[in-house]
């Protein structure tokens, strides 16, 4: 009798060990970051990177090897011309006008692609009529669209947006479709058990569950939604758009300013990383973490 309730007490202390094990495993901290932690994790990296970046662009410079202005300019150059544009009060000016049209652009993409994705993925007939156009137009230069869009519709904003919606929207469809196929058929089926179905099935099984590849489509809708856009700006100038990067770009081109080719190009590289760090990267996070494949370090 003694033997047996030395074992069950062995059993027992061994199984508080394993939950214990376990528990510790789960454990989230949620404290605060150093700060110096994340300074040289997450802020000295790139900061590094940027200075090796325009150390080697001066060295091309001051060594001879591209001594042309005209062919590559000196950073001084491109900074006098972010000074100048930053003095001159046009810097903001610039990059808000292109910033929302992107943004207001990737939104109505977003509003068309969501539904379409879903419709398409769950429904076979549609899926067979529509998925293969879907894929072809993700695979079509969204600059193709331009001449098109500028015939029908003019050189006004609603040209922009319709360029913008035909390279995104197959984007965000497709990502939603991929997401929706890797769901797990036992999802559904337990799902319809507990009595979700049709379009509560929809919100509370489908969509949660197709979130990372969803939230993958929406990252190359907003990346085609940026490339559409200056495309348009690009080719398609007149007076009533105003200027945006884009057309900054062009300008830069028309005038042989290399200094101001470089100034365009470097804000549209900005913007498309503050929007992936801003918007992008912490929803990708939460995604991650809500799912346990993110811990904080």
């Amino acid at each position: 009798m003694a033997s047996t309730d030395t074992t069950a007490a062995k059993d027992g202390t061994s199984l508080a060990g394993l939950e214990a094990g376990l528990d510790a495993l789960e454990t989230v901290q949620t404290g605060r970051t150093p700060f110096r932690k994340t300074l040289t994790r997450k802020v000295l990296p790139p900061v590094v990177a940027v200075a090796l970046v325009l150390g080697a662009w001066q060295l091309l410079v001051s060594s001879g090897i591209a001594d042309d202005p005209a062919t590559l300019p000196a950073p001084a150059a491109v900074w006098g011309e972010l000074r100048a544009s930053w003095l001159q009060g046009t810097l903001h000016q610039y990059v808000w006008t292109s910033v929302s049209r992107g943004l207001l652009g990737f939104l109505l993409a977003l509003a068309i692609g969501t539904p379409l994705g879903l419709l398409v993925a769950r429904v076979r007939c549609v899926r067979a009529a529509i998925g293969p156009i879907l894929s072809g137009l993700q695979a079509l230069p969204s600059v193709a669209w331009v001449p098109p869009a500028v015939i029908w519709l003019g050189l006004n904003d609603r040209m922009m947006y319709a360029v913008i919606l035909l390279g995104a929207v197959p984007s965000i469809a497709n990502g939603l479709i991929s997401g929706v196929d890797q769901v797990p058929p036992l999802f559904l089926r337990a799902g319809r058990t507990l009595g979700a179905t049709g379009l509560r099935s929809t919100w509370h099984i489908v969509m949660p569950a197709a979130l990372p590849g969803y939230l993958a489509g929406l990252k190359q809708g907003w990346a085609f939604s940026w490339r559409s856009l200056m495309a348009a700006e690009i080719i398609a100038s007149s007076p009533d758009l105003g200027v945006g990067l884009g057309q900054l770009l062009e300008n830069g081109r028309n005038t042989s300013s290399m200094s101001l080719v470089f100034f365009s190009i470097l804000l549209i590289l900005f913007v498309g990383i503050a929007i992936d760090l801003l918007i992008f990267s912490p929803l990708e996070r939460w995604v991650l973490r809500s799912r346990g494949l993110l811990m904080r370090n």
